[in-house]
């Protein structure tokens, strides 16, 4: 699986391996419901880094276990892959 810090939201997935969204800041974990954990919590003063570590951990082993699907996975945008233009050769 992938995890990521975003500070500008993203729905998208993988269709290799499940992406679990980590949002900076609250306003944007609330945007859209695409954010796993909002991390925008610990600038708040409503939760420590500890907690939001713990939290982080515990998600990552659901959704690597199978027992929790992450937002992506939930609204079906798991299915995306590129191969970026930088990666082919020259022509």
């Amino acid at each position: 699986m992938a995890i990521l810090t975003t500070w500008s939201g993203s729905g998208i997935g993988c269709a290799f391996v499940p992406v679990m969204k980590n949002g900076s800041n609250s306003p944007l974990a609330r945007m859209d419901g695409d954010i796993d954990i909002d991390a925008g919590t610990i600038l708040e003063r409503k939760q420590t880094i500890e907690e939001v570590g713990r939290k982080i951990f515990q998600e990552t082993l659901d959704v690597a276990s199978g027992r929790k699907r992450t937002r992506a996975e939930e609204a079906g945008y798991h299915t995306e892959f590129k191969i970026w233009e930088s990666l082919w050769p020259a022509l």
